[in-house]
């Protein structure tokens, strides 16, 4: 089974670093995605904060902080195939 993240020797790199973040931050950003329409069928008239518009505005907020602690986690797998790709562009660019 392939890991989920590079080795501290494949980070070494400053360039292979920071195409780590990025692929991170993909990975965050794709998750909050996925999680979007699922929270948007909670009914949170019955919950312990009963809603409202307050609830309403925050929750993307929630649903990004929960994609990027996922994302940092771990994840999918989706970061290690983005970042072993934009490794691979960067190199034909060179």
């Amino acid at each position: 089974m392939e890991a989920l993240t590079p080795s501290a020797s494949d980070l070494a790199d400053p360039r292979a670093a920071r195409a780590w973040q990025a692929a991170q931050d993909f990975e965050a950003m794709a998750l909050a995605q996925f999680f979007t329409p699922m929270f948007a069928t909670i009914d949170t008239s019955t919950g312990l904060f009963g809603g409202g518009a307050g609830e309403a505005a925050m929750q993307p907020f929630l649903v990004e902080a929960i994609g990027k602690k996922m994302a940092a986690s771990g994840g999918i797998g989706l970061a290690m195939p983005v970042w072993r790709q934009m490794l691979n562009m960067q190199e034909s660019q060179s």
